[in-house]
């Protein structure tokens, strides 16, 4: 016994400690935690150090009313946290700022932001350690003044600005804006959160730090497709042609662990808050255009296509789907066909039976019908198909607007939802009382997010 003490003794010394990740937060008066009784225990940083432990070191440079911008009325570039930031050498960077550069005395100078926030990001890309850098959306504002934060500048200058700053750099974006915009009662003073609010930052965080990553995957380079790259929202989105259809495939900045994505079937980049949540986690969004097919044998042809593609380029063997309105159409109809194919479903206000769709026109030629009318003969509906669709056992989220004037819910999604559920499959329904058909999906995603994480199994406890 008294040897094997000695052994383990030896190793000890031997052997180098495992090395703490130094993770560094930046940021004004959100980041240091203002208005919390106790910002040394109750702010974000603070709780992100306590969800992750003794293997890592989080340290909180926040300086009160700080700006991005040089010319700001208190740059944090300005400031002598900024030299302890850069000089704590971090293995990580959570940069927290814009919030105050949308005060009149501020946003005069916005047309420097781009410049500035670039400059700021080199200044630690640069550093010995590399990091991994992470870009924070500002939470909203709710104060009235003009002249203060004013959310209106946040969210159509300061966040378009820093979606392109994100992708020229290549770098990772976290919307906190929308995990906060349907939550005042979070924020007493209209502009900080309260210790509810900090704990979701902290949370949200967290995931970004312990989700598995691959950061070698590069879809565009597996596609043999010619490609023309855009900005979907600060990420880089591949726009070619398949089989003569107008596709696109939006990567992440790193794939999760088997290359999860989701398969957008109608109406690209409408309300698109979940699929850039998702991207944020890192799934692919892809989309192939097959409008006005209506879900017909033709239009599962292409996509069968397109499926056999994308994962032959390394993606999933299963994708999630999602439709709004008649994309319900089509991506029922093809999980009909390929029900082993599907991870999960999110359809929305979704038109799930034909005899409903007003253009009798295009109908009768998608189907080859002499009238309209035989369409419901034909069965060529998902309301007609659940029992090919539950075979597939995959869960399936609907967003319903209880006022839905375009697309009855009584004869499409809340009946979907029996037939589905005689038949022991798996059907979660948010109703939106009081919504018509627009606007679609919600503006704050979390809901539809959580589903499809826990739908794919990529959602993340925290630690007891």
């Amino acid at each position: 016994m008294k040897n094997i003490i000695n052994i383990l003794i030896v190793l000890s010394l031997v052997l180098p400690a495992k090395a703490v990740k130094r993770i560094t937060c930046i940021g004004a008066s959100i980041t240091y935690g203002a208005t919390l009784p106790n910002p040394a225990t109750q702010s974000y940083p603070a709780q992100l150090q306590k969800l992750l432990g003794k293997g890592y070191e989080v340290s909180n440079f926040g300086v009160s009313s700080a700006t991005l911008l040089r010319k700001g009325d208190l740059s944090y570039c300005g400031t002598e946290a900024y030299q302890k930031a850069l000089n704590s050498n971090p293995d990580i960077v959570f940069i927290d700022l814009g919030g105050n550069d949308a005060k009149a005395i501020n946003r005069v100078h916005l047309d420097e932001y781009e410049k500035d926030y670039h400059d700021l990001i080199r200044s630690f890309a640069q550093l010995p350690s590399h990091p991994r850098i992470v870009l924070l959306l500002p939470i909203p504002s709710f104060q009235k003044d003009t002249n203060q934060i004013y959310d209106k500048v946040i969210v159509n200058s300061i966040i378009p600005k820093m979606r392109n700053v994100a992708y020229d750099e290549h770098l990772e974006l976290i919307d906190m804006h929308s995990l906060f915009v349907n939550h005042e009662d979070w924020m007493p003073d209209k502009i900080h959160p309260n210790l509810e609010g900090t704990t979701v930052t902290a949370k949200r965080l967290y995931d970004v730090i312990v989700q598995q990553r691959d950061t070698a995957f590069n879809v565009f380079g597996k596609m043999n497709q010619q490609i023309k790259e855009s900005n979907f929202y600060g990420y880089p989105c591949a726009e070619f042609t398949f089989d003569g259809r107008d596709s696109k495939v939006v990567k992440p900045k790193w794939a999760a662990k088997g290359h999860p994505w989701v398969w957008r079937a109608r109406f690209w980049g409408h309300e698109p808050q979940t699929d850039i949540a998702l991207l944020e986690r890192g799934f692919h969004i892809v989309y192939c255009d097959v409008a006005e097919l209506l879900g017909n044998t033709e239009a599962i042809g292409y996509w069968d296509d397109f499926y056999k593609m994308l994962t032959a380029t390394g993606l999933g063997k299963k994708a999630v789907l999602e439709g709004m309105s008649r994309g319900g159409i089509y991506m029922y109809n093809w999980a009909a066909a390929n029900p082993n194919k599907v991870s999960a479903t999110y359809a929305d206000n979704a038109l799930l039976d034909l005899k409903y769709w007003p253009d009798s026109a295009i109908l009768k030629k998608d189907f080859n019908l002499n009238k309209a009318a035989d369409i419901g003969p034909l069965k060529a509906s998902p309301i007609d198909k659940v029992e090919q669709i539950v075979k597939g056992r995959f869960p399936m989220l609907h967003l319903s607007a209880d006022d839905d004037e375009a697309v009855d819910p009584s004869k499409n999604t809340l009946l979907f939802e029996q037939k589905v559920k005689a038949l022991g499959g798996s059907i979660t329904v948010i109703h939106k009382p009081g919504f018509k058909h627009h606007p679609h999906s919600l503006p704050n995603p979390t809901p539809i997010v959580d589903f499809i994480l826990k739908a794919t199994g990529y959602d993340i406890q925290l630690p007891n």
